[in-house]
């Protein structure tokens, strides 16, 4: 997927969840890996939820709620360089941001229910985008960041920590 973005698009640390994206449209992209991610969590053991397959990795839950934290991360710093923002936006700290999140204690049907109302605002929001605006690009976390490169990180982000939990967790 890097091939359709140019160079100055993002940041090259991102550029192996880009290339997990499977479709050029951003809005058809993120539709297909909410049913297929929905899917998977449903296919997840009720007793795996809280595994953790080795000291200080994150269990299931935390994974899960890293992907939603990054989303809206992301979701955000695209809205904010489609209307042309010129600020540049900080970063975050995912394992402080886990660390207050108390996830482990959520049930499970809240987790995928946040899922699914993160992922359905972002694919709204992406419709909303006018090619021009997937193609403006912002500073956040001291890189350059377009709008469409953002889309296919959130959902290549997604896809890997999948992944992870397929290899190492189930």
């Amino acid at each position: 997927m890097t091939k359709h973005l140019k160079p100055e698009e993002f940041n090259s640390y991102y550029a192996t969840y880009i290339d997990l994206a499977v479709n050029k449209d951003s809005v058809a992209s993120l539709q297909q890996s909410l049913q297929e991610t929905l899917s998977f969590y449903k296919s997840i053991p009720e007793e795996k939820w809280l595994f953790s397959y080795a000291y200080k990795k994150w269990t299931i839950k935390e994974i899960v709620q890293h992907l939603m934290d990054t989303e809206r991360v992301f979701a955000y710093r695209a809205l904010c360089f489609s209307r042309k923002e010129k600020a540049e936006l900080p970063g975050f700290d995912q394992d402080d941001y886990l660390a207050h999140s108390k996830v482990n204690s959520r049930s499970i049907d809240s987790l995928i229910e946040e899922y699914i109302s993160i992922r359905n605002a972002t694919i709204t929001l992406y419709k909303s985008f006018s090619k021009e605006m997937l193609l403006q690009i912002g500073i956040a976390s001291n890189s350059p960041l377009s709008v469409r490169a953002a889309g296919y990180i959130i959902e290549g982000h997604e896809k890997h920590h999948c992944n992870i939990i397929k290899e190492r967790y189930l």
